[in-house]
């Protein structure tokens, strides 16, 4: 079954240059456009793609609200990539911290957009760029920290989030730490339980926030 991708962008060109360039790849269909954050929730129930790739700031309804209302009213919502001009952007941060799982900026390369969407499908590893980590760290959070104190992770579930929060892979943690793929798994789902996080981003914003890591 190919990869299926809801773009939603208030600028034509920009849905017509990400369509153009994911659906030059054989595994993966654009099933539907939105101009606005506010018809993805009709068109997510109507069309169920894999992948939301939507825009964090549009006229009616931007992309921080769109992502929480798509999380709060769909079941079994699909992944959500932000996108922006700005990799700095506060607004892309809080659209992370909604619930979406990535991060994907304009001038990005066609084969780096491809990856992303691939990425966030497959739910693995983490688009999580630097900077973002950066705004992280500097908003801090006594809840982050509250709920990183309760979740009392094993030594092994600590180190499996730190390489979390460089973006590995379950893959690239088995390698780092010398184990199974199906440990890693196991590991990493223990973290998300622990730290109530709907996903990998989550448990990362969770780590940075708390200051259980520091960007750099």
């Amino acid at each position: 079954m190919p990869l299926t991708v809801l773009l939603v962008d208030d600028e034509p060109l920009v849905r017509a240059g990400l369509r153009a360039v994911l659906e030059a790849q054989p595994d993966i269909t654009v099933v539907g456009e939105a101009a606005d954050g506010a018809a993805v929730v009709p068109l997510v129930r109507e069309l169920r793609p894999d992948v939301v790739a939507m825009d964090v700031r549009m006229p009616l309804l931007d992309g921080i609200e769109a992502t929480r209302a798509v999380l709060r009213t769909v079941p079994d919502p699909p992944k959500i990539v932000v996108i922006t001009t700005f990799e700095n952007d506060e607004y892309v941060y809080e659209a992370l911290r909604a619930g979406a799982d990535g991060f994907l900026l304009k001038r990005s390369r066609p084969a780096e957009i491809v990856h992303a969407v691939r990425l966030v499908a497959e739910g693995s590893s983490l688009l999580f760029p630097a900077a973002v980590r950066s705004l992280a760290a500097q908003y801090g959070n006594p809840q982050a920290r509250a709920t990183l104190d309760r979740a009392a992770l094993t030594e092994r579930e600590a180190a499996v989030l730190r390489l979390m929060t460089r973006g590995l892979s379950n893959a690239e943690i088995a390698a780092e730490l010398v184990v199974g793929t199906e440990t890693v798994k196991t590991h990493v789902s223990a973290v998300l339980g622990k730290l109530g996080a709907r996903d990998r981003t989550q448990a990362v914003i969770t780590a940075y926030e708390s200051g259980f890591v520091s960007p750099g």
